[in-house]
């Protein structure tokens, strides 16, 4: 069972509203987004109790990604009590993606 929660326009408004919030922008035609999905669980395996990892479609919800300019699949950004701390676009390792989640944890 993943740990990855899959996030919605309509929630978005609380999902990463507190701790640490990764959200992965991405789309299942996309071959790069496919490559980050069992790095995703592994990260959400890895950082349980320190941060929520989550994705979000976007082709099913438009109005997230439009509202923080993305552009390019995948688009990881980290949100700390609501707000951007990190984003960064394209695969990355878990081990990145570790520590940029490290570096944020109060």
């Amino acid at each position: 069972m993943s740990l990855v929660v899959h996030s919605t326009d309509a929630s978005f408004a609380t999902d990463p509203a507190s701790g640490l919030v990764l959200v992965d922008f991405w789309a299942t035609w996309c071959g790069p987004c496919q490559v980050m999905l069992p790095r995703l669980d592994e990260l959400a395996t890895k950082t349980e109790g320190k941060a929520k990892i989550m994705k979000m479609d976007v082709d099913q919800n438009n109005e997230t990604p439009s509202r923080f300019g993305i552009m390019s699949i995948p688009t990881i950004i980290l949100f700390k009590d609501g707000q951007v701390v990190e984003k960064v676009v394209g695969t990355r390792e878990v081990s990145e993606l570790e520590t940029m989640i490290a570096k944020h944890v109060a």
